[in-house]
């Protein structure tokens, strides 16, 4: 199994300016939280999930309890305990499938090394926001984070492959909910904008746009409004130089690098934050 405690690599970097004990995690969260616009959960979130999830709410939680759960797994998200956070987060069920998915997705991105794992984890973390979808699909992350896994788990496999399977418009469709439902959704708009560029990237811009409606201007379109949104996110910033390279190749070369170097020099909030300014700074070696 994927969760297996022994496959989890622990945060590779220092972790103490990432906690958020107590109070902090309220502070600190629209800063953290800009790029998925996740709610506060609070006693008054907490309720509202309970009532939307039914059946699916975790039993024997009222909303103070959920609440403190839930924040408790997010704190550890933030501070790169990604295996407590997964663990905290899954055993809430469909309410905290939104921090258990992207507990996995991200250590399964930055620090699972094996590909076939890594593969697993995507897949898994796919199977529980399908969950959360079914359970609460007025949540713009329940839609995001099976959008993310699969367009991650895409990635693993191949493009090619993923648009033959019907992987891709599965996950543009769990984009376009997301923004639907949550329209500055930063990552989602990062996410949306890596699609159409892959697309084209791999089959071309005429193939591409007529068969899955794959456009550079969308592209374009989409990672500006994420740049907009969270100017200071370094995963905005690495994807751009990713959808730069992909469009244009060599010839976007070294505005590609000074997108990296921007993602690398930018202070993170958070361990996933510095993760990904790491592996940004990585790509200019």
């Amino acid at each position: 199994m994927a969760a297996k405690k022994s496959t989890w690599a622990k945060f590779p970097h220092e972790a103490k300016a990432f906690d958020q004990a107590g109070d902090k995690l309220k502070k600190a969260w629209p800063s953290l939280h800009a790029g998925d616009c996740e709610p506060f959960p609070d006693d008054k979130r907490a309720a509202a999930l309970i009532k939307a999830a039914g059946k699916a709410a975790p039993k024997g939680l009222d909303a103070a309890a959920l609440s403190e759960a839930l924040q408790d797994a997010w704190r550890a998200f933030h501070r790169g305990d990604f295996q407590q956070a997964f663990e905290a987060g899954s055993a809430l069920g469909p309410v905290g499938a939104s921090v258990a998915c992207k507990a996995l997705a991200i250590h399964a991105t930055h620090l699972v090394e094996d590909e076939d794992e890594q593969l697993a984890r995507y897949e898994q973390a796919g199977k529980l926001a399908e969950a959360a979808v079914a359970a609460l699909p007025d949540e713009a992350n329940s839609h995001y984070r099976y959008a993310h896994a699969m367009g991650r788990y895409s990635q693993g496999i191949s493009i090619a492959k993923a648009l033959k399977m019907g992987l891709a418009t599965k996950v543009r469709k769990a984009l376009e909910a997301t923004l639907e439902l949550a329209p500055k959704h930063a990552e989602a708009h990062t996410a949306l904008g890596l699609y159409h560029a892959e697309i084209i990237s791999k089959i071309g811009a005429l193939v591409g746009g007529m068969t899955y409606g794959a456009k550079a201007s969308e592209a374009e379109k989409h990672l500006a409004t994420a740049l907009k949104l969270t100017p200071d996110s370094p995963i905005a910033h690495f994807e751009h130089g990713n959808l730069l390279l992909l469009l244009h190749g060599d010839k976007k070369e070294d505005a590609a690098a000074t997108a990296y170097e921007k993602a690398g020099k930018l202070k993170p909030k958070d361990a996933m934050e510095k993760l990904d300014a790491e592996f940004a700074k990585a790509q200019l070696e």
